[in-house]
């Protein structure tokens, strides 16, 4: 006990917001719990609410390379639906000639677009499918948002490979959703 005399746990950090906190707590004890020498089985459930709070800090703290903001809505059956802006100039920098000639004089500049996607996560892979897309009310071939996708992707600091299945992150073995609320564990 004497060596604790003098050991103060941190206080919470006031300029992370507590969904935040929530969201980095999780993070390490998935992390925890891959490093522990016995299996410690950790587990979540995360609202669509939570998520859309926490992409708004995460992106504020870590911009990330084409993407300005990211709103979510969770359904059941794996169905994810995003309102998203995208940075279509980047985008076209980055690899010239993936926005399709028709669709340039409306997909540049900072553009909102809303894609809906299903997917599949089991054994430690997460995979992907676009189901629509549209900007405005245009619809949006899934071909063309899924390479939009990907060119993105890979610009992150992870340098994601979507064409593939992606490893989940610290030990998760698998993710689902039901109504509004995504869960998973290790």
């Amino acid at each position: 006990m004497a060596l604790l005399s003098g050991f103060r746990l941190p206080a919470a950090d006031t300029s992370i917001p507590p969904v935040a906190q929530k969201f980095l707590a999780m993070f390490q004890d998935l992390r925890e719990a891959q490093r522990a020498s016995r299996p410690r089985y950790v587990s979540f459930a995360l609202s669509d609410g939570e998520i859309d709070d926490y992409m708004r800090y995460a992106l504020h703290a870590a911009p990330r390379p084409g993407v300005d903001s990211v709103t979510i809505k969770i359904f059941p059956q794996n169905y994810v639906s995003t309102f998203t802006v995208v940075d279509f100039d980047a985008i076209e920098r980055w690899k010239p000639g993936t926005i399709p000639a028709l669709l340039r004089p409306i997909l540049r500049g900072k553009q909102s677009i809303w894609v809906d996607y299903r997917f599949a996560a089991a054994n430690s892979k997460i995979t992907f499918s676009v189901e629509k897309a549209y900007y405005d009310k245009i619809w949006l071939p899934a071909l063309f948002v899924g390479r939009v996708i990907q060119i993105v992707a890979a610009r992150q600091p992870e340098h994601y490979d979507t064409s593939k299945p992606l490893p989940l992150p610290f030990g998760l073995r698998q993710a689902w959703t039901e109504n509004h609320v995504v869960k998973g564990n290790n």
